[in-house]
């Protein structure tokens, strides 16, 4: 390869309207409460209001990201889309065109090459490991990774037939909607950039949790085996890490900041556990942001990195490793050096 990559900004839209967990477990039909907030970490999770779907979450994000970047629309090169789910005018499965194609007219832009990619919560991960190959081989000198999340209807549906913690919609009472965007840049060989980007799957586990449109309702239903993805997920993220810190010739405690998949914070911590165990020495912070957005499935990684830029919480030179373990089962690992995109980012509260 002849360049390098770099993340060059990053983008979200999060709707305004808000679903707490209380309000969740007043809806369920269950006799003992499943303290989901003591559980999880999430007290809520944002929700789409009419007039808002996976396309405009998008549209809004990349808007966002193209805000803090150098670059204008009509620039870019390339265009990803890498949703699960694929709503437009509501609750509206879009089978074709491509969103990425409607995504693209919406900002501007006439001339990217665009396509669609979907690989459940690791769908963006996917996305930015498949453009920094492009980018890094010289066939394009950027690209537009963006993904909205329209998948509160699980909610609605789940509520309906969850009556113990141990149901299979259990884990659709934990997401929420979100959109976000990162750009990223073609430059010069050795800068500091994106160094790591892998992804292996172990398909013989994908039915471990599968989704689809309802028959009955609107939206759709998502069925998990928590426990034995959760069991499948701690095994195997001790060599995911190694893999990945080995390709990037670092330590885990050189590790600034790891981010990984916002599912539940009981589940982060019991996989912090055994990352001490295997490995003896911690990364500087293991990142939770489930509080007041829950599980955005595939945007939680940059939803959470512009949360922390925004807070001012990353300084250049950081060292930031993404960890994704998704439905499929895919297990992804991204790391990458903090540059001057947090310089472009102000306080947030």
């Amino acid at each position: 390869m002849n360049y390098g990559c770099n993340i060059e900004s990053i983008g979200i839209k999060l709707p305004d309207r808000k679903l707490s967990t209380s309000e969740i477990e007043s809806r369920l039909n269950i006799a003992n409460p499943l303290k989901l907030e003591l559980l999880t970490g999430i007290s809520n999770r944002r929700v789409c209001c009419e007039n808002e779907d996976s396309l405009t979450l998008a549209v809004d994000a990349a808007l966002d990201c193209l805000s803090h970047s150098e670059l204008k629309a009509e620039e870019l090169e390339m265009i990803i889309s890498c949703s699960i789910s694929k709503y437009v005018n509501g609750l509206s499965h879009c089978y074709e065109p491509a969103l990425s194609l409607l995504i693209k007219q919406e900002i501007g832009n006439s001339k990217a090459l665009n396509f669609d990619v979907s690989n459940a919560c690791a769908g963006m991960i996917t996305g930015v490991h498949i453009a920094n190959n492009f980018i890094k081989q010289g066939r394009i000198k950027n690209c537009l990774v963006v993904s909205g999340e329209y998948i509160s209807g699980l909610i609605g549906n789940a509520i309906k037939t969850v009556d113990s913690l141990f149901h299979p919609e259990m884990a659709s009472l934990t997401v929420g909607d979100a959109g976000a965007a990162v750009i990223l840049t073609q430059t010069k060989r050795g800068e500091a950039g994106l160094s790591v980007s892998e992804i292996s799957t172990l398909g013989r586990f994908s039915h471990l949790c599968t989704g689809v449109q309802s028959n009955n309702c609107k939206g759709g239903i998502m069925k998990t085996n928590m426990k034995k993805i959760h069991d499948l997920s701690i095994k195997n993220a001790p060599y995911v890490v190694e893999n990945a810190l080995r390709s990037a010739g670092l330590r885990m405690s050189e590790i600034d900041y790891l981010i990984p998949h916002q599912t539940a914070k009981i589940s982060i911590q019991s996989g912090a556990r055994v990352l001490y165990r295997y490995f003896n020495e911690e990364p500087g912070e293991i990142v939770y942001n489930l509080c007041e957005t829950g599980n955005t499935a595939s945007t939680t990684h940059f939803a959470t990195l512009y949360k922390y830029l925004c807070e001012k919480r990353f300084k250049a030179g950081d060292t930031v490793m993404l960890l994704s373990f998704a439905s499929g089962l895919t297990f992804g690992a991204i790391v990458f050096s903090m540059n001057g995109i947090s310089e472009r980012y102000g306080n947030s509260n």
